[in-house]
């Protein structure tokens, strides 16, 4: 009865028998080089990955990052808007190449003819000759370096294919009159 409990848990086979074998004496430095291994170990995890042991990420690694991603969006963005640029300089060029000479405009005009572009009026003057050709499709009209040129509607149309914006206006001959007034208001 009088069993320690140590004895009673060596019976029961949870606790081993103390083994008095004389441990060998390491060197210091021989002690020193496993406990730096994890330390190096840990550093290293460290550097591959920016998350700490509780799954936080370290804060200038976040921030480089952060730096990182930033920079590589405003380079793409530059790229792209140096694509558009140059895109729309070979537009310009060819739209050069195709209506140089090739306008109609007199410098005498004295009919204006009005036209909707970029929510204004405009209007190009054209000669008693040239309006009716003009409102029956014959002619187009043609925006080219901040003027409106009168062109020929072969002309206007392959300007359009260059760029969608240059061509201006072009009335088709088989449409019906339009006002812009709802049919249900006119009195």
């Amino acid at each position: 009865m009088s069993e320690s409990l140590r004895d009673q848990l060596l019976k029961a086979g949870f606790v081993a028998k103390p083994q008095n074998k004389p441990q060998p004496q390491k060197k210091p430095q021989q002690a020193q080089r496993p406990q730096q291994r994890p330390q190096q170990q840990r550093s290293q995890q460290q550097q591959r990955s920016p998350r700490r042991e509780g799954g936080e990420i370290d804060l200038a690694k976040a921030y480089a990052l952060r730096d990182r991603n930033e920079r590589e969006g405003r380079e793409r963005a530059q790229r792209e808007a140096e694509q558009r640029a140059r895109e729309k300089r070979e537009r310009k060029q060819k739209l050069a190449e195709l209506l140089n000479g090739k306008s109609l405009n007199v410098a005498d005009a004295e009919i204006p003819r009005h036209f909707p572009h970029a929510n204004k009026i405009r209007r190009i003057y054209v000669t008693a000759d040239q309006l009716p050709r003009l409102n029956g499709g014959e002619l187009a009209v043609a925006q080219f370096a901040g003027r409106y040129l009168l062109v020929t509607r072969e002309t206007g149309l392959a300007a359009q294919t260059v760029d969608p914006e240059a061509l201006v206006l072009l009335c088709d001959p088989h449409a019906t009159e339009d006002d812009g007034v709802p049919a249900d208001l006119v009195w």
